[in-house]
């Protein structure tokens, strides 16, 4: 069981593909409240090592959270012709089903969850927008807004602010930084921007050879 104060806990896990090992051995704790920030070049295993504990790649080693780890994309994953709303209420299927999702049966209180998700991270009164019609910014934000309505304890963030302008970059990751502080969310997020790790992050860790290093 996970003391209290825990988020995620990461044990020997390995991924080997094609007979090559991605990774192996890897070892991580992040507390509730903790942002951790993971670099390594490209190529290094960042994103495999995300989907691997967000159980959307196979590994072997355990994973121990507080619930499902929620995943935010580089590339935001939203239905561009879906609402700001809509998009972020795809965070509820877990809870609802999906024919239910499919036509559209959101729950008032769903809804409502929704609206108070896009809130927290800055976007009051843009639920009614079309992801088409925002900015790089919003769409990142409100996939985090997704996550959140997933009701997750953990984000697991990829490159999220690879193709961001400076500030609008530093406005993410200052709602992720938020979100730790405030909500207790246990966030690890790969960067590939020495300098905001440094900013935002409480700690700094690095893959290299599919190992993981302490900066």
């Amino acid at each position: 069981m996970l003391r209290p104060d825990t988020g995620l806990v990461v044990r020997g896990l390995g991924v080997r593909l094609g007979g090559r090992a991605l990774l192996d051995g890897i070892a991580l704790e992040v507390a509730a409240g903790e942002v951790v920030a993971l670099s390594g070049v490209s190529g290094a295993g960042k994103t495999t090592l995300l989907r691997a504990i967000g159980g959307l790649q196979a590994a072997t080693g355990s994973v121990a959270a507080c619930g499902q780890p929620a995943l935010v994309f580089q590339q935001h994953a939203l239905a561009n012709r879906l609402t700001a709303r809509d998009n972020v209420m795809v965070g509820a299927l877990g809870r609802i089903g999906f024919w239910r999702a499919a036509l559209r049966l959101w729950p008032r209180a769903e809804r409502q969850g929704a609206e108070a998700c896009l809130v927290r991270v800055g976007l009051d009164g843009l639920g009614a927008r079309r992801a088409d019609r925002l900015s790089g910014g919003q769409r990142q934000r409100v996939a985090i807004a997704r996550a959140l309505h997933q009701r997750a304890r953990v984000l697991l963030a990829d490159e999220p602010v690879a193709s961001l302008d400076p500030a609008t970059a530093e406005g993410v990751l200052g709602v992720l930084r938020d979100l730790a502080r405030r909500d207790g969310l246990a966030v690890l997020v790969s960067l590939h921007q020495p300098e905001l790790a440094q900013r935002f992050a409480d700690r700094l860790l690095r893959l290299e050879d599919g190992c993981l290093i302490s900066m």
